[in-house]
């Protein structure tokens, strides 16, 4: 029986009736009604295609016919309940522990980001029997009570006094690029926050992070950070957890995970897994050490989740590892992903908006800014770009504290034609701005410094 299709007016109305409002929809103004998608695509109702950058989730690319054919074929077979013995879910674990450091080898399925992480942080606490949690700054770790918690993206909006560790950006932060050694200053930060912690009587489980921030702005450690700071967190009794939610599956495409970024001789004590895991599909994991793992059984409470890790979903994880492996993913990665931030650099020598491009495979940022010198964060014409290159059938968004970051998380499958799109209508934008403003000079000084014109500028 096919599904009852509404206009695209109808749609909205009915969501907005039923659905809770505080569920947004990408360009809330005049949402996109996305009916179909391909690969790197998107279609709506009307058939008209639009190029999609953002969905990291969709890994693979999405409706990938290798993962919808296993998905398809396990359920016409089975779908149980994950207290009976089964291949798939040893085989899942036994194809990610490859992938891993040796002593991440004791795996937890889950069903989404969220629920990895509010597990990590009861491994955390069970182990190391302290209940103090060390966060970054407009780190976002998920949507449960327990993570709000230790969120400061989300917690800021909500109110109440609660305290965590600069950011390491070295663009913005209080360390910058010019620094000697910013990774060491920016831990140094850290330790002086354990100590801030010891000398209240608190002690420290853990320090979660995630291996790129992505809510913070698409930001880049500086270098030897994590390992500094994992030795800090260690000396106080707690231990290192490293969100691989938004980066891992090999988005960094030098590396299977982000965190492996940081060198051979780093490795976090859990890695909590999401999104990418299932292309879409919900499913999650933690993966932790033999020590960590038995701890959380000594508690004498069994930990049971009744579809994390159901066939079916471990028959799509595992196609998604075979996609990426057989379509050289992390290749594409690197080679689609070096170009596109070249391509965003030479627009920078171009536009004075761009203050700066950051980011590793197909994780890119790239900021807007009102003024260089003072690095000013240009929210408003970030949000416009956005607008007007969904005019050109182009999805983009924004991040970071000032969500003046143009985020580039496009499906692995993007290609180089894909980026040179989007790159050419990016500056054909920014050329037509600044067009504007030597067509309306007198108008400059009611406007932002460089960027959007004026009459976009008050209309916006």
């Amino acid at each position: 029986m096919a599904l009852e299709v509404f206009h695209k007016d109808e749609t909205l109305q009915m969501r907005r009736k039923l659905i809770g409002q505080s569920c947004r929809l990408f360009f809330s103004r005049d949402p996109v009604k996305i009916v179909r998608a391909r690969g790197q695509y998107l279609y709506d109702e009307n058939g008209m295609q639009y190029l999609d950058c953002i969905s990291n989730v969709q890994h693979v690319g999405h409706c990938h016919p290798s993962l919808t054919q296993a998905a398809a074929a396990q359920m016409d077979l089975l779908n149980s309940n994950t207290r009976f013995l089964h291949d798939n879910i040893v085989l899942y674990a036994d194809r990610l522990a490859a992938t891993l450091p040796k002593k991440l080898c004791v795996f937890y399925f889950v069903n989404s980001g969220s629920e990895a992480n509010d597990l990590a942080l009861r491994l955390a606490r069970q182990y190391t029997r302290h209940q103090d949690v060390i966060v970054l700054d407009h780190a976002y770790h998920g949507h449960l009570t327990s993570l709000i918690d230790i969120s400061p993206y989300k917690f800021r909006k909500l109110g109440g006094q609660k305290e965590w560790a600069p950011l390491p950006d070295t663009y913005h932060g209080i360390y910058r690029e010019d620094h000697p050694d910013p990774g060491q200053a920016y831990a140094d930060t850290m330790k002086s926050l354990i100590d801030e912690a010891h000398k209240k009587g608190r002690k420290i489980s853990s320090f979660f992070a995630e291996s790129l921030p992505s809510v913070g702005g698409q930001i880049i450690f500086p270098t030897g950070y994590c390992k500094r700071v994992a030795e800090y967190v260690r000396e106080a009794g707690g231990i290192y957890v490293a969100d691989e939610i938004q980066t891992g599956f090999g988005r960094v495409g030098s590396h299977f995970w982000a965190f492996q970024l940081q060198g051979e001789d780093f490795c976090p004590d859990i890695v909590t897994m999401g999104k990418p895991i299932g292309n879409g599909h919900p499913i999650a994991c933690v993966a932790t050490t033999e020590e960590i793992a038995t701890a959380f059984t000594a508690n004498g409470v069994e930990y049971f989740n009744t579809f994390g890790g159901n066939p079916v979903s471990c028959a799509i994880g595992l196609a998604v590892l075979d996609v990426i492996e057989k379509e050289d993913l992390r290749g594409n990665a690197v080679r689609v992903g070096g170009h596109l931030k070249q391509l965003l650099l030479q627009l920078q020598t171009k536009h004075p908006l761009i203050g700066d491009v950051r980011g590793v495979g197909l994780f890119i940022g790239m900021e807007l800014v009102k003024d260089r010198a003072s690095r000013k964060p240009a929210t408003e014409e970030a949000a416009h770009l956005v607008r007007r290159l969904k005019e050109e059938r182009i999805v983009m968004s924004t991040d970071g504290p000032w969500d003046s970051v143009i985020k580039f998380k496009p499906p692995m499958c993007f290609s180089i034609e894909d980026a040179e799109r989007v790159c050419t209508c990016i500056d054909q934008i920014l050329r037509g701005w600044s067009q504007a403003y030597s067509e309306h000079t007198h108008k400059v000084e009611d406007a932002v410094d460089f960027g959007v014109p004026p009459d976009v500028a008050e209309e916006d």
